[in-house]
């Protein structure tokens, strides 16, 4: 069976939280790889059972409290993303504060409180401006979903568009939405940089490391137009050949 990096991305996670599960059985208090496992294990768990995301991001958050993990564990966790496959499509499932806590006001003892938007309000999840837009035309013969932290340069090879001017970006679209293109439809999309260390791991595996390593784009691109992406170009060196 061969398996491509989202699926093995998935394994991974599954065997780290089983391995959590365990431990947290014998009741041994989880570290930061483990937490992170078991709480991304469970979003992706309930968005396969038919939960809908604001519901899979709850589960999530309702996993573990801090009693469960090891003293620190729940000021490094703030956030969790991963994404999950939901009846309708995959879909980021972004959890802030996902350690659950025992006090009233939802924040472990001790915890350090970022200033930020007002309880209740979207504004921490809103989307950037976009720094570029492009025009995007579906070529399947099927709808095309494209979620809001996927590396739009390694969407469906059956979109075209400038797969060079989208390398490194995403849409800039709130986290956990998504854009849809009909089949045979055009739509302009905007993009920003990827942003944090800037390394992108799995999603079609055509980089599955730093965006800005030295020759990174260039082989992308290479493996895209190899691979016939389109909007990709011919493959670096394949200009010139008959």
């Amino acid at each position: 069976m061969r398996l491509g990096p989202t699926e093995r991305d998935r394994l991974l996670i599954f065997g780290t939280a089983e391995l959590a599960r365990a431990r947290r059985a014998r009741g041994l208090r989880l570290n930061v790889p483990e937490a992170t496992a078991l709480i991304a294990d469970t979003v992706c768990e309930a968005a396969r059972d038919g939960l809908r995301l604001a519901e899979a991001i709850e589960a999530g958050r309702a996993v573990l409290g801090p009693d469960d993990v090891l003293p620190g564990v729940a000021e490094v966790l703030t956030e969790i993303q991963v994404e999950a496959v939901f009846e309708d499509g995959s879909r980021l499932a972004v959890l802030p504060s996902p350690i659950g806590s025992a006090t009233a006001s939802g924040q472990a003892p001790g915890a350090v409180l970022p200033a930020g938007p007002e309880e209740g309000t979207d504004q921490a999840y809103a989307p950037r401006p976009p720094a570029l837009s492009l025009t995007v035309r579906n070529t399947a013969e099927v709808p095309v979903s494209v979620t809001s932290h996927f590396h739009f340069f390694e969407a469906n090879p059956r979109l075209e568009f400038d797969r060079a001017a989208a390398y490194g970006m995403r849409l800039a679209v709130p986290a956990g939405s998504s854009v849809r293109l009909d089949p045979g439809g055009t739509a302009e999309v905007g993009l920003v940089p990827l942003g944090g260390e800037r390394v992108a791991i799995g999603f079609a595996g055509l980089v599955d490391g730093p965006l800005d390593a030295p020759g990174a784009r260039e082989e992308a691109l290479r493996r895209a137009a190899a691979c016939g992406y389109l909007g990709a170009g011919p493959a670096i060196g394949e200009e010139g050949r008959s």
